[in-house]
């Protein structure tokens, strides 16, 4: 089954979507409320706090102060989202996050915006490799990470009806909006989304590499490979049932992210497959690396997270299939 050609024209980043999905819901749910650590032009939760003022509350650059405060609303009742960049939300407040907001099992969204190599010039120190890693591992924590502006606005939604805390990851740069037939089922928390069924090899991916995963089978197609393609924005709770039939579909399976292949979602499939349906596992990300400054294209380029990379890595999957 193929899939409709991207416009890569057609691009916006999943921050810009998520603060504006923050704002709509806040005419819809007065009990929320939103927290930053004073990055809301760049995290976009400056539109929630334009129109609700009395709703809005600038932490100040203080992470660990940022999870405690949003704790302590939601104990109060409020539906919660805190934002600040991807590093500092999960790098210098994990204990918070873990103790407060995961333990307790409070209703926290920490949406946590300039994830990944696409953060691009800001460099190692701030382009976060480890945090679905980190945040997965936290009991009863649901992480997603949506591929494009239509999904995140929908999780965006899910996340605040959701009971428990959850971690959201966003992109800095626009990244195309991917096609979708009208029949669409929608978005929900621990379920993929199949974009195309191949019976030669399946790619999953999360993220930005959603889109360079169907760019990939569009090549591969070429060359007579059928692929699936599965959009796997619920890292945890993963879609077993959907992981599972891909396998069986295709004998061989790739995985795709903008993180670390060490804990992310190449670490949750294969933890999957290998205990359900064993079957080679290839996965495209960085390898226990930093990153660098540059371009955000040029280092997707340089650590192997393009849609040549991914094409690269089914013809290997393909070749440890069992005869």
């Amino acid at each position: 089954m193929g899939a409709p050609v991207i416009n890569t024209a057609d691009r916006i980043a999943t921050r810009t979507a998520y603060g504006e999905a923050l704002r709509d819901l806040g005419r819809e749910l007065p009990d929320l409320v939103v927290l930053d650590a004073d990055l809301s032009c760049s995290t976009m939760t400056m539109h929630f706090a334009r129109e609700f003022p009395e709703r809005f509350f600038n932490v100040g650059i203080a992470e660990q102060n940022l999870i405690d405060m949003a704790c302590g609303m939601a104990l109060a009742g409020k539906r919660v989202f805190a934002s600040s960049f991807a590093m500092f939300a999960t790098g210098k407040a994990w204990e918070m996050v873990r103790n407060s907001a995961g333990h307790m099992n409070l209703d926290v969204t920490i949406a946590a915006t300039h994830a990944g190599l696409t953060l691009g010039e800001d460099g190692a120190t701030h382009q976060i490799l480890e945090d679905l890693a980190i945040m997965r591992v936290i009991p009863g924590m649901t992480v997603l990470v949506p591929a494009d502006a239509t999904e995140t606005r929908a999780l965006v939604r899910a996340a605040a009806l959701h009971r428990g805390p959850v971690y959201l990851r966003l992109g800095r740069p626009p990244v195309p909006v991917l096609p979708r037939p009208d029949e669409h089922p929608g978005f929900a928390i621990g379920r993929a989304e199949w974009f195309r069924r191949g019976q030669d090899v399946a790619i999953v991916a999360c993220g930005v590499m959603v889109s360079a995963a169907l760019q990939a089978a569009e090549e591969l197609a070429s060359e007579g490979i059928e692929a699936s393609v599965l959009n796997m924005s619920s890292i945890k709770p993963i879609d077993r049932d959907a992981l599972i039939e891909a396998a069986r579909l295709s004998g061989a399976v790739v995985t795709a992210e903008e993180h670390n292949i060490i804990g992310g979602l190449g670490g949750a499939v294969a933890e999957v497959l290998g205990e359900a349906c064993p079957v080679p596992v290839v996965r495209v990300g960085t390898r226990d690396t930093y990153g660098e400054s540059g371009t955000a294209a040029a280092l997707l380029d340089k650590y192997g997270l393009t849609a040549r990379d991914v094409a690269k890595a089914a013809r290997q999957a393909l070749s440890m299939k069992r005869g």
